[in-house]
């Protein structure tokens, strides 16, 4: 893998990650839209940015020689997990704090680091691993900060549910960006995603409209900041590294989450918040330092 390649994949993850810790207070100023209305219009009104993007952009990633139908069934599965994904997470939100069950969408590393050594026989440094130990107890101790109550709650266990789904959908964005460039993976995703929740709204009979201002707003800016700009550095960067990498620069989300809601809901940062987030950031280092070994060959 090229060096410049991976570090620049891995700050672009890294960015939109922090981008991404704008969600959860788009997502709680987008009261009273449904957990399904919130994902329905992020997707919506990212669509045009999303579809101009991947008009610019040739379908293929890179010199890639495999079909771009190969890449675009990708790209549905992990449309279908992203839709997984958020429509438990915002509803978490609903029974915890979104701070906790932001922590808790924060395990996905682990479980993308034991699918990828189990399934895909991926050989992961020792040093990885101790970074992905840094990271998750950088995780642990920011939830536990927020007064996260670890398997009491319905919020709790929809929010590890979410990490699953957020686990194979890392991994399947990797799969396709394989074959599609960045653009391209996500239009796939987010169309997906907007039929989705879009089906799940009219079953369940969701208003999707009446809604104030302010919830207007959010849900705007969880389409243009969240969706287009956040997930398509991510999508680029995770064409550039590992799985197992990526998913734990993901985690940065939850240290912008801590800061944007001291910034603009009031929350105060206290210093096991400050402690976990340097954590985070420690593992982030040290995995970065230690890519995944080539995989053994059979003779």
């Amino acid at each position: 893998m090229d060096r410049s390649n991976h570090s620049s994949g891995l700050m672009a993850t890294i960015l939109g990650a922090g981008l991404l810790g704008f969600a959860a207070i788009f997502v709680r100023w987008s009261a009273p839209a449904s957990p399904v209305m919130v994902g329905f219009y992020r997707m919506l009104f990212a669509v045009p940015g999303v579809a101009l993007l991947a008009w610019r952009s040739p379908a293929r990633a890179g010199n890639d020689t495999d079909s771009v139908g190969q890449g675009t069934l990708w790209a549905i599965i992990a449309g279908l997990c992203f839709t997984g994904d958020l429509w438990t997470w915002h509803v978490a939100m609903h029974y915890t704090s979104a701070a906790n069950a932001t922590l808790l969408v924060g395990l996905a590393p682990l479980w993308v680091a034991l699918i990828a050594v189990v399934f895909m026989s991926a050989r992961l440094r020792k040093r990885f691993w101790a970074g992905l130990a840094l990271a998750l107890a950088g995780a642990l101790v920011l939830g536990f900060a927020k007064g996260a109550r670890w398997g009491t709650g319905r919020g709790e266990f929809l929010g590890a549910v979410a990490s699953l789904w957020y686990a194979v959908f890392t991994l399947a964005v990797a799969k396709a960006r394989a074959h599609l460039s960045a653009p391209c993976a996500l239009f796939w995703v987010v169309v997906i995603c907007l039929g989705g929740f879009g089906s799940i709204g009219l079953v369940q009979g969701d208003a999707f409209t009446g809604f104030p201002l302010r919830a207007w707003f959010a849900l705007l800016g969880l389409g243009l900041v969240v969706q287009v700009l956040a997930w398509w550095l991510i999508t680029w960067g995770l064409g550039h590294i590992s799985p197992s990498l990526g998913s734990l620069g993901l985690l940065t989300q939850a240290i912008t989450t801590v800061i944007l809601g001291w910034l603009l809901l009031g929350e105060a940062v206290k210093p096991m918040q400050g402690l976990g987030a340097g954590l985070i950031l420690a593992g982030i280092t040290v995995a970065a330092l230690a890519p995944p070994m080539p995989r053994l060959k059979l003779t």
